[in-house]
């Protein structure tokens, strides 16, 4: 699957901190990539998709900016990045979504995720080296399917084919569940735990069977079509292998998908560790709820920019939130963030200003912090409101400030 276009990032003076996050899986702060494999020079990330039946909302938005500034420290420190991502281009909702407006699923998909695309590009998301689709995937995940089955850890409910949790003795320690809540949740998104076979009622789907006007493939399984939890899997292995450095996607992909992910992995591996790291990106809200395609409340980034909105103002309005912390989404930070572009835009254009070097300095260090972007905002504020009170005689300060805005940042100063 074709990704998108990669905006020039600028190089910078000096070397970048390396980065600590919170790894969600245990609620402890730890560095990453691991100092053990720094030495290798590659840090690698795998972050979940989008379901292309609809455009990309801010709370899409919001999730791979987070993964961009990531991608962007990790640079900065030296590394290469080895970024994956996929995209879940036949599964229920995207069917569902088919049936309901008449359309063809396959060029549904296709013009979702080409808007997805213009999205990313507009908004100058680093693009991962490898873009993958389920539909491309198909025949690697039969097989992937087939291993699971043939270590007995699958079985078949009518033709149906579960993967038993039981299987994995590391089942749970991503989301650090206990087995009601996982019920409830498997229940909400997009598991059916009172399905009668099942061994354990969240035994998640590996392969479904074909049925009557739905896309199907013809597989060792029979023909059907995979589950959502293995084609990531499927897919990290065989583009990262097994410890990569970050598994990435929203707080509601701790459980189930991050979590079947992960034992779908032990047990085709045999090795523990599938994710080094999990970073699971806070909820958007709007009018009190989680914005979201099923709730329908939602602020298209693809509408923000064909209102005349500046892709740089959505990109500053978005950063202005820390990862971890759920926010509400207000017309008004909008008009915050558009002023603030101004005003630093201003400072950029500017002949001379103060000495850039230890803002620099302080917005590596804020971003290192896992990920603290309003902290970096906030000393880049600083330092505009020195160059437009005091001003400086630094020539090359106003170039410092656009080159780092856009290589840390990913906000474009120069127009």
């Amino acid at each position: 699957m074709r990704s998108w276009p990669a905006p020039e990032v600028p190089r910078l003076p000096g070397t970048g901190r390396p980065l600590h996050v919170l790894d969600a899986s245990t609620g402890a702060p730890r560095p990453t990539p691991d100092p053990a494999s720094i030495g290798e020079g590659v840090a690698r990330m795998y972050v979940c998709g989008i379901t292309p039946y609809d455009a990309t909302h801010l709370g899409h938005a919001f999730t791979y900016l987070t993964f961009d500034l990531v991608g962007r420290v990790w640079r900065d420190a030296g590394l290469e990045v080895r970024y994956v991502q996929n995209a879940t281009d036949v599964d229920d909702p995207l069917l569902d979504r088919a049936r309901e407006t008449g359309e063809d699923w396959q060029e549904l998909a296709e013009r979702e995720i080409e808007l997805f695309r213009a999205d990313m590009t507009a908004l100058r998301v680093l693009p991962p080296e490898r873009y993958i689709g389920a539909v491309e995937s198909v025949p690697l995940i039969a097989e992937r399917v087939r291993e699971l089955r043939a270590k007995g850890a699958a079985y078949d409910v009518d033709d149906d084919v579960y993967f038993s949790v039981a299987a994995d003795r590391g089942f749970g320690e991503v989301a650090r569940l206990e087995h009601a809540a996982m019920v409830e949740l498997s229940a909400e998104r997009g598991g059916d735990p009172d399905r009668t076979g099942k061994k354990d009622p969240v035994d998640p789907l590996l392969w479904r069977a074909a049925r009557q006007g739905e896309p199907s493939w013809e597989s060792p399984l029979g023909p059907g079509r995979p589950g959502w939890h293995v084609e990531c899997t499927t897919i990290a292995l065989e583009h990262l292998g097994m410890g990569f450095d970050v598994q990435g996607g929203g707080t509601d992909l701790a459980f189930p998908h991050h979590e079947m992910g992960a034992s779908h992995a032990h047990v085709l591996t045999g090795e523990p560790v599938f994710a080094d790291t999990y970073v699971h990106v806070a909820m958007v809200g709007l009018d009190g709820e989680k914005m979201s395609k099923s709730r329908g409340n939602l602020v298209f980034v693809s509408k923000l920019r064909e209102s005349g909105t500046d892709p740089m103002a959505i990109r500053l309005a978005l950063l202005d939130h820390h990862y971890r912390t759920d926010w509400e989404w207000f017309d008004a930070h909008l008009t915050r963030a558009a002023d603030r572009l101004a005003r630093w835009r201003e400072a950029a254009a500017l002949g001379s200003a103060p000495s850039a070097d230890g803002l620099l300095e302080a917005v590596r260090e804020r971003l290192a912090d896992d990920l603290d972007s309003p902290g970096a905002l906030a000393a880049i504020d600083r330092w505009v409101d020195q160059a437009h009170g005091v001003g400086g005689s630094d020539t090359a300060a106003p170039g410092l400030l656009a080159d780092l805005a856009d290589a840390l940042l990913g906000v474009r100063l120069r127009v």
